[in-house]
């Protein structure tokens, strides 16, 4: 049996702005990367979404990102490595809190938009976040959104690091994604075959057909997706058919 992890940014709400349809989603994954208060999310949001993963008994990520609300976290901004570990130890810590009101622990760290797109690009910064998130708390494991901070990952000890794949957006042949900017309804049942693709045999095919290696142990699933939830379906129902368990983080490692 394959085993694989599920995983969806959360809790990226907040004030009166909404952002994705947390409730709907939730019970369909096994990990939640809850935003940390930077990008996104106030701190009524990280409580409400702390307790909507409780419920459901999801396992509780950071999604850190830059100091950039109006921009979503996706606009580039000048920070040293120090500076990118401090923003993520912050968010961490506020959302660790939030997690032992009820009981629950933070498992995981994966940083979001253009502090990911930094951390690719600038090894000194991935381990800067990666030995700073130690610090804080050892067990916690690392969601690799590519190769490069994967293989950095791999140099930290003690750190243990879960490679992700994405099954509702395209992949390039050279394994980068293609970021829309904004999300459109997807297939589900096209995006399950994917998922399927993955789980299974670590294989996806790429937007110029050309079938490339994703060797996942976490997939993960866009809550904002105008159609989430029906996609999450799809892939339960085809998760039956082909065998596949859903998994915890910290088992796939």
């Amino acid at each position: 049996m394959t085993a694989i992890d599920i995983n969806c940014d959360m809790g990226e709400s907040f004030g009166n702005w909404t952002m994705g349809n947390d409730e709907a989603v939730m019970p369909y994954i096994t990990s939640a990367n809850i935003a940390g208060g930077y990008h996104a999310g106030d701190p009524h949001v990280m409580r409400e979404t702390v307790e909507l993963a409780a419920e459901h008994d999801v396992g509780i990520g950071v999604h850190p990102g830059l100091p950039d609300r109006t921009g979503f976290g996706r606009r580039k901004i000048d920070a040293t490595p120090e500076e990118v570990r401090d923003y993520v130890v912050y968010q961490l810590g506020a959302l660790t809190a939030f997690a032992r009101r009820h009981g629950a622990t933070v498992q995981h760290v994966k940083p979001h938009g253009a502090m990911y797109s930094m951390l690719s690009e600038s090894p000194d910064h991935a381990r800067a976040v990666m030995n700073g998130m130690l610090e804080v708390d050892d067990d916690l494991i690392y969601l690799a959104t590519d190769m490069n901070i994967y293989e950095v990952a791999q140099e930290i000890d003690g750190l243990r690091a879960v490679f992700e794949g994405y099954v509702d957006i395209d992949y390039r042949a050279d394994r980068s994604l293609i970021v829309e900017q904004e999300l459109a309804d997807r297939d589900p049942e096209l995006v399950a075959d994917r998922f399927v693709s993955i789980a299974t045999e670590g294989v996806v095919e790429a937007a110029n057909g050309e079938e490339i290696s994703i060797p996942a142990e976490s997939i993960c699933i866009h809550g904002d997706n105008p159609n989430a939830a029906a996609i999450l379906e799809a892939i339960h129902d085809r998760v039956e058919e082909h065998d596949i368990e859903l998994t915890s983080l910290p088992q796939t490692v």
